[in-house]
């Protein structure tokens, strides 16, 4: 055996090593949660991400849903100078569903600037499926302003920098514009 068939097969039994180390880590994380020692981390994270119960779909009207969306957000935690106003948008219906269209707008107004400079938008879809019963609840997911990425309530923790990140980056923008 030469010195680069050595090589490989050295190569080969400790990458088998390590795959064998990463499969036995994976069991015994499974297995931790399913006898309760990793419960903790589980309900910690399920605290950090607030929800609230939604309507079923033949309770929901427009207002409602405007309602709920505030309530929603009121389990946020933000500090208290933010101000935000909620504006339902449209309805768009779709093959399987109707969607109900809605933006908020926040900002920070101050003694000294009551007319914010800037502000940031969340934009919320209510979702009434027209094929599942209707005594179901609502789906409800939101997406952040300049952002794709969507958000579900109840799996996302909301983060006060992500507002501050889009007033700022507007804010840079405007400064970078002259007449």
């Amino acid at each position: 055996m030469d010195s680069e068939e050595m090589y490989i097969a050295a190569l080969k039994e400790k990458a088998c090593e390590l795959v064998e180390t990463a499969m036995r880590n994976a069991q015994d994380s499974l297995r931790s949660l399913h006898t309760g020692q990793g419960e903790e981390r589980v309900k910690e994270q399920e605290c950090d991400a607030k929800n609230i119960p939604w309507l079923s779909c033949q309770d929901f009207t427009v207002e409602l849903g405007k309602k709920q969306i505030e309530e929603y957000v009121s389990t946020w935690e933000f500090h208290e100078s933010w101000l935000y106003c909620t504006d339902f948008l449209r309805e768009e219906e779709t093959e399987f569903s109707k969607l109900f269209h809605y933006r908020m707008r926040w900002s920070v107004p101050t003694c000294r600037k009551p007319i914010p400079r800037a502000t940031a938008c969340i934009y919320f879809t209510v979702k009434i499926s027209k094929i599942k019963p209707p005594t179901l609840p609502v789906e409800v997911f939101f997406v952040f302003e300049s952002n794709r990425l969507v958000h579900r309530p109840g799996e996302t923790r909301f983060r006060e920098k992500w507002l501050k990140d889009i007033i700022e980056s507007k804010l840079i923008m405007i400064n970078s514009i002259t007449f």
